[in-house]
């Protein structure tokens, strides 16, 4: 029953780091926009890095290991 003086303050701890890391959020304005964040790992645009990193995968290299 003594854990509970431990884990009491311990859980407050984490919910002030929590609220905290929510008010950064909010301040440092990553909640401004969603629908364009939600809607950009959808599609691609032409020429990201992911594109190209699909298009090398179609075409593996012939030969031995380099």
């Amino acid at each position: 029953m003594e854990v509970i003086w431990v884990l009491i303050p311990l859980s407050v701890l984490l919910m002030l780091l929590a609220v905290r890391a929510f008010v950064w959020a909010v301040r440092s304005r990553q909640f401004d926009d969603l629908d364009r964040e939600a809607s950009r790992i959808l599609f691609e645009e032409p020429g990201s890095e992911s594109a190209r990193v699909d298009k090398e995968s179609e075409h593996p290299r012939r030969g031995g290991h380099d």
